[in-house]
């Protein structure tokens, strides 16, 4: 099996489409050069949900082998550096709801529809034309945002998948080209048993099973096999520039047998320093050193003084016997690195897993690790607040230090949004965000008061009193303190802590906005 036909990945759509609609993409991971994993779980606030319903998506644009399925096996995480088109994925599906999943058009073409969590709809398509497969995140316009893969420039991929541009299928438009109707449980032989601990999951996708064990394999086959080309050129070039090394090294161990003559001839010119003038470019004297040798020719700089050129030739023999004594422990550097990337290259031809040997050689230091593209994201500017999800959606914001919660209540907090905080004791003002107009949720309040009080010196208790005001009724006294505030309005609450709910909250800190159930999800409670 080479690739998925037209057929075939409608056969695969209808069987993962039922299983993965309406849940949240928890994360996005990466796995490059091609592929993407989408983990899929049901909304946080849904109550009961089992892990065994999170669900990961494989969506691949390899040319080795192109396919989408549902991941059954497990996939080791990728640790390396990661380009632009993946973090703008992170950046753009992490919470979103995946509310679309189809076949476009009869075609090799897979279109996921996905709600943002608190940004506008995306839509992510899986083009599955073998070597020009492709990954494309688009707007809810359709127009190209990134793509996994940048096409050849002045080809027609190029325009057609251009940042901006808006997106169409590739061909003429006219409908799918591959015609042909066999089956994957035709063509794909009975693959071997999963583990045990997915059997069940295979038995639910058993298409997506075959397709993992087969398509799945040979692609990652062929991946490590160029892996392990690209792996075995780094070291080549490494152990050239290594002999390179080794070889001026030997050069210069050989050059350092002039230290002595250099000395010599020094002496000599110091010797008959009446006899040289400036702008000779060498001079014969006779040799103290071997009296029966002929004159000695001596090379000179005829831009220099007869007292600098004697420098000169002092300079270059000390030099010369100095790089003589560190020499012998260079030279044997040298050759245990050339010996040693000879062995890496034999241990690369025969290695199954050459990205486990790529992390060992760089940790040993044989190889320089991957440099990952810079980031072109503008820095976030840091807030004054740390930000969490009540059981509804809404944002609560959580001052982070004195300062910040005077910056958060009166910069970060409209008039008519919630204020919370301890009553008799100091800790963080806490904002509950309401929709202009909207009257605040009573489960959203209780959820903001438990930050209140874990953020405050009252941390760990019981239960605890907290003011509960709109923004409004806080003002500043002139001159006082960072934090410190008056109240004109509001009223006090007691709160009896709930663990749950208060660890539940903790769990928002940073992520993206959760979705919101409707009533029937959330079972009508």
């Amino acid at each position: 099996m080479k690739s998925l036909s037209t057929h075939q990945v409608g056969e695969l759509v209808r069987e993962i489409a039922p299983l993965l609609l309406g849940l949240f993409v928890r994360e996005v991971q990466p796995h490059p050069p091609k592929d993407v994993l989408l983990v899929l779980e049901p909304a946080p606030s849904d109550p009961g949900e089992a892990q065994g319903s999170i669900r990961r998506l494989r969506l691949s644009a390899s040319p080795e082998g192109a396919r989408l399925h549902l991941q059954i096996g497990p996939l080791e995480r990728h640790t390396g550096p990661i380009g632009p088109f993946y973090r703008a994925l992170s950046a753009e599906l992490a919470g979103a709801r995946l509310r679309g999943l189809s076949q476009f058009a009869g075609d090799r073409v897979v279109r996921l529809e996905l709600l943002g969590a608190s940004g506008p709809p995306r839509a992510l398509v899986l083009e599955l034309f073998g070597r020009q497969a492709n990954l494309v995140l688009c707007d809810a316009g359709a127009r190209v945002l990134a793509r996994i893969t940048s096409p050849a420039e002045g080809s027609r991929a190029a325009e057609r998948l251009a940042v901006g541009a808006l997106w169409r299928p590739p061909g003429d438009g006219g409908g799918p080209r591959d015609r042909t109707t066999v089956s994957l449980l035709e063509e794909v032989a009975e693959p071997e048993e999963p583990p045990e601990h997915v059997r069940s999951l295979a038995a639910l996708a058993p298409l997506s099973w075959r397709v993992e064990s087969t398509l799945g394999r040979i692609a990652e086959g062929r991946h490590d096999e160029r892996r392990r080309r690209d792996l075995g050129d780094r070291l080549v070039r490494r152990l050239r520039a290594a002999r390179d090394r080794l070889a001026g090294l030997a050069e210069q161990e050989r050059a350092t047998g002039e230290a002595e003559r250099l000395r010599r001839d020094a002496e000599l010119l110091t010797a008959h320093l009446g006899l040289v003038r400036r702008g000779m470019s060498s001079i014969e004297l006779p040799d103290a050193f071997e009296p029966d040798s002929p004159p000695r020719a001596i090379a000179l700089d005829p831009g220099l003084s007869p007292r600098r050129n004697v420098e000169r030739l002092i300079a270059r023999s000390r030099k010369l016997l100095r790089s003589r004594e560190k020499l012998p422990a260079e030279l044997e550097v040298a050759r245990r690195q050339v010996s040693g990337l000879e062995e890496w290259i034999e241990r690369v031809r025969g290695s199954e897993d050459p990205e486990e040997l790529e992390r060992e050689a760089v940790a040993g230091g044989w190889l320089p690790a991957r440099q990952s593209a810079p980031s072109r994201k503008k820095q976030e500017p840091r807030l004054p607040f740390h930000r969490f999800y009540g059981r509804k959606g809404g944002e609560i914001r959580v001052g982070r230090n004195a300062r910040d919660n005077d910056e958060l209540t009166f910069r970060h907090a409209r008039g008519n949004d919630l204020w919370l905080h301890t009553s008799g004791a100091p800790g963080s003002h806490v904002i509950l965000v309401l929709e202009r107009g909207a009257e605040p949720d009573p489960e959203e309040v209780l959820d903001a008061a438990h930050l209140a009080i874990h953020f405050s010196p009252l941390e760990g208790a019981s239960k605890a009193g907290v003011h509960v005001a709109r923004r409004k009724e806080v003002s500043k006294p002139r001159r006082a303190p960072a934090g410190l505030v008056t109240l004109s309005g509001g009223k006090e609450r007691m709160v009896r802590v709930e663990p749950a709910r208060l660890e539940r909250l903790l769990a928002t800190r940073g992520k993206p906005r959760p979705g919101v159930p409707s009533d029937s999800e959330v079972g009508g409670g």
